[in-house]
């Protein structure tokens, strides 16, 4: 029999450590005529600052970063050159971990193509003993030759840029600058791409400043919401106020978390401006950011304290269920729906009603604490995973796992709801099998996903999720009685199946341990216990 693998015990998830805020800007032409023009000088800077640090690789250092600063010093200023050093080495140090991730990608590929050409065509796989299946006909292992020499080739020119510290950026998105060459399959002329790409690659962010009026020097909000930038050096001619800024005619108010942030500039605390133009909506947007002390960690066991709300992810709902303390499910399954189709603002606004809706439905419930499962479908969306299941690789490249997880902590976080990740294994299979037929009634269907909630939910609360085998039937004479008692978490082997106790198993007194024991005389007309007498037939006369 296959080992089960090692549960990994539920832990509670920290807290956000930061916080943006957003709010649209309502610009009127001159600003936005001067928004583009700061935006693309200082972008052509940003530019041309990453290609210098990509070609640098791993000879960076403090000096060359300090040269680099003070050549975009004399051609801005003191505040954007620290501005764009530092986003150009969050970059660089964001494409290293993507290389890392792809590396580790490759290699998975290659090591699955190479185990499955080493099997036999037809050959079955023997999932005891962790051995592939060999490819079907003779074709397809030829195609997954060739595609071998392919991963092979990409590797090694990944690992080279690995060992010399290139990578490779483009400034407004690889797939923007693609779509150049796909204008027609996208429904766009050169113009709107253009506009896009241009858009995309302007930059007009700073990073905030402790002490420093209203926490930013850079981009400056002000508590009656008066929007002001510095301008760069060779673009101070555009300045309509002293010291070479440029006041928006418009003025912005953040709809959410505006007492924190008007608390944040009144006290001259450091802020993050962002300042970006949607050509979707053809709409000038500011975003506000800062970091926050993290909140302490709520121990599990304080958590747990009023019960959980078990959550199923899942491609088009979450199944939730809610438990009490003992992992007994109560009340009825909840769903909510999203849908994921369409574009990326309507993906995120229907993650964040459903998780609205979850947070609505665990503060009703009563419970402090949300389980779900800590799920990575990093591995299975090779095609060597899925074989010729596209549908399913689909699915699974879709599926918003690190979306949902950390737009769920940000917003429980302000709600004092806890956030508990569990194993995900074996949760949907033991849950329908142990908890899917129970929980069903004539008026009530309990999906397969619904169960697995309630699986996800028991495992945080440390209970054991298989149950007990079901009592013995009347016929066996025995009575049937509840079999299905919970043992405590600390308890072992507590999921397994509970061996049988040599003696009687009916719930009747033993003989000589009852009430009146001492006297059997008094249960006897003759005097005489029956228990007492040796029983026996006495022979036939022989006179018959």
């Amino acid at each position: 029999m296959r080992a089960r693998r090692k549960l990994v015990t539920p832990v509670v998830l920290p807290g956000p450590a930061g916080v943006a805020i957003r709010a649209r800007l309502k610009v009127s032409e001159a600003d936005a005529a001067v928004l583009r023009e700061v935006g693309a000088f200082l972008g052509a800077l940003a530019a041309g600052d990453v290609a210098i640090r990509s070609r640098q690789g791993l000879a960076h250092a403090a000096a060359s970063w300090a040269a680099r600063k003070q050549e975009l010093t004399g051609k801005s200023s003191a505040r954007w050159a620290g501005s764009i050093t530092k986003a150009t080495h969050d970059q660089w140090a964001l494409a290293r971990r993507g290389q890392v991730s792809h590396l580790v990608r490759l290699r998975g590929q290659i090591a699955s193509i190479e185990a499955r050409l080493a099997r036999p065509l037809g050959a079955k796989a023997d999932k005891r003993q962790g051995i592939p299946r060999g490819y079907a006909c003779r074709a397809e292992w030829h195609a997954k030759s060739r595609r071998l020499s392919v991963l092979e080739d990409r590797l090694a020119r990944l690992e080279a840029d690995w060992a010399a510290g290139r990578v490779r950026v483009v400034r407004g998105g690889k797939r923007l600058a693609r779509l150049r060459h796909h204008l027609d399959e996208a429904g766009l002329d050169e113009r709107a791409w253009r506009e896009r790409w241009e858009a995309a690659r302007m930059f007009l962010a700073a990073d905030g400043e402790s002490g420093k009026r209203c926490g930013n020097e850079t981009i400056r909000i002000t508590d009656t919401g008066q929007v002001s930038i510095r301008l760069p050096a060779p673009l101070a001619h555009l300045a309509n106020a002293p010291h070479g800024r440029y006041v928006l005619d418009a003025t912005v108010a953040f709809p959410h978390r505006d007492r924190e942030w008007l608390d944040r500039i009144t006290a001259n605390r450091a802020v993050a401006y962002r300042i970006h133009y949607d050509t979707m909506r053809g709409r000038w947007y500011v975003t506000a950011s800062w970091q926050r002390a993290p909140a302490p960690v709520l121990p599990l066991e304080a958590a747990l304290a009023r019960g959980v709300v078990g959550v199923d992810m899942n491609d088009d709902h979450l199944a939730a269920w809610s438990l009490d303390l003992h992992g007994n499910p109560v009340g009825e399954p909840r769903r909510f729906f999203y849908d994921l189709t369409g574009p990326t603002a309507h993906r995120d606004a229907q993650i964040r009603h459903a998780l609205t809706r979850l947070l609505h439905y665990a503060r009703r419930c009563g419970a402090a604490a949300i389980a779900i499962e800590d799920l990575d479908f990093t591995d299975g969306r090779t095609r060597e995973k899925s074989g010729r299941n596209k549908r399913f690789r689909r699915l699974i490249s879709r599926f918003p796992t690190a979306l949902l997880k950390a737009r769920l902590v940000a917003m429980a976080a302000e709600q004092d709801m806890a956030i508990v990740v569990v194993d995900p294994a074996y949760t949907s299979r033991w849950g329908a099998q142990h908890w899917q037929k129970p929980l069903a009634t004539p008026t009530r269907k309990t999906t397969r996903h619904d169960a697995a909630a309630v699986a996800i939910g028991r495992r945080a609360l440390g209970h054991p999720i298989r149950r007990r085998t079901a009592p013995p039937p009347h016929d066996r004479r025995d009575r049937a009685g509840h079999r299905t008692a919970q043992a405590r978490p600390d308890t072992r082997r507590r999921e397994e199946t509970r061996p049988r106790i040599p003696g009687p198993r009916t719930r009747c007194v033993l003989p000589g341990c009852g009430a009146n024991a001492g006297d059997q005389c008094a249960q006897h007309r003759s005097g005489h216990a029956a228990e007492q007498q040796s029983w026996h037939q006495d022979p036939l006369p022989l006179s018959l």
